[in-house]
């Protein structure tokens, strides 16, 4: 990363950024494969012995995979581009419009947050949405992973990109981090406000189905707390729906490899449940805040496809919150949350003096 030149007597700002997991560049067999070799090469990711990963992923997986998944990418693809970079930036263009109302209303300008999109994998990346903070004199950044349920396989592997792309700089801004908002009642709301939209427009179904996505079962006894995290939101979703516990279900979806992973499993959920009399059925991606290849293929095509071939009549899925107003409002609260100190206008010449005269008076009477 560049080091910006240090100018005195310019007014700092404050820099979000919103990172998410990243996407190809474009639907085709050699973008999906570079997308491939970085993130399947983060030791986060896949957690195999380095040498014995490398062969597989070099001899096999980015031999035969790429061409499937640009398949798939193009059967979701949009005139703009990729679902998720669409979504991401445009909840970063709102984030930055909905701070700058709430900054004007307290008198302060309206420019002092920056918001900038770095994706952990493909682009942009991390390090050029920092060198843009940077360049916009941010002097403070709040990093904002776009995943409510902390993983290690998302979340903290985010934060190993932002820490490894400040390592060379020789001026380091400050540093937050948020590393979960699993629990939020305003996403909470937010989610039930979507789920609630959907059933006014096409009625209940007999079951909803909340999927995750899946982490191989193991994360969960090395420590990482995944798997509660996605439990308590699946919960306090079903609390908010007023759902009782036959009318909900936990699955998780996007298996890799032979590995046991988190249970129950979206496909095999999908394909028991007709024959349990369970015949319409709608699924909500609680965990992607941003449409994606994993919600719009795997859950929107491929779920479908499932279940109505076992004998389900009826089945449908309920978008993620992509640019809903709620969404908006709750990432606002909390990048504001998370500024506390950093949000207020600091005092002028003239306040600093009165400050350390009264001080001075306290410790002349103490």
């Amino acid at each position: 990363m560049a080091n910006s030149q240090f100018t005195h007597g310019q007014p700092p700002r404050i820099g979000i950024l919103l990172v998410n997991l990243g996407t190809p560049d474009a639907p085709t067999p050699a973008a999906v494969r570079r997308y491939l070799a970085e993130f399947l090469s983060d030791r986060r990711v896949v957690e195999i012995p380095p040498m014995l990963w490398k062969l597989i992923l070099h001899g096999i997986i980015l031999r035969t995979r790429p061409a499937k998944s640009a398949k798939k990418y193009a059967s979701i693809w949009t005139p703009d581009g990729s679902p998720l970079m669409v979504w991401t930036q445009r909840q970063a263009q709102y984030l930055r419009g909905s701070l700058g109302e709430r900054l004007k209303g307290q008198g302060l300008p309206p420019d002092l947050v920056q918001v900038e999109v770095g994706m952990r994998y493909g682009n942009p990346s991390i390090a050029s949405a920092l060198a843009k903070l940077k360049a916009a004199r941010c002097d403070r950044i709040l990093l904002l992973p776009m995943y409510p349920q902390y993983a290690a396989s998302t979340t903290a592997t985010a934060c190993d990109a932002v820490f490894k792309a400040l390592m060379q700089d020789r001026s380091m801004p400050a540093l937050r981090t948020i590393a979960s908002w699993h629990d939020d009642p305003a996403y909470i709301k937010a989610l039930a406000a979507r789920v609630n939209g959907f059933w006014k427009q096409h009625g209940r179904p007999d079951k909803l189905i909340m999927s995750f996505h899946g982490v191989p079962k193991f994360t969960l006894t090395k420590g990482d707390p995944y798997h509660c995290l996605c439990h308590k939101t699946a919960r306090l979703l079903a609390r908010e729906l007023g759902l009782t516990d036959g009318q909900w279900q936990l699955t998780f979806q996007s298996r890799f490899g032979r590995a046991e992973w988190l249970q129950p499993y979206t496909d095999a959920t999908l394909q028991a449940l007709p024959a349990q009399g369970i015949k319409r059925v709608h699924v909500v991606c609680p965990g992607f805040p941003s449409d994606c290849l994993e919600t719009l293929e795997e859950i929107a095509i491929e779920g479908k496809e499932t279940f109505l071939h076992a004998g389900g009549q009826s089945y449908d899925y309920i978008p993620a919150l992509n640019d809903h107003p709620a969404l908006i409002q709750m990432l606002t609260d909390l990048a504001i949350n998370h500024m506390q100190g950093w949000w207020q206008a600091p005092p002028d010449t003239t306040e600093l003096v009165a400050q350390t005269a009264r001080a001075r008076a306290l410790g002349a009477t103490a």
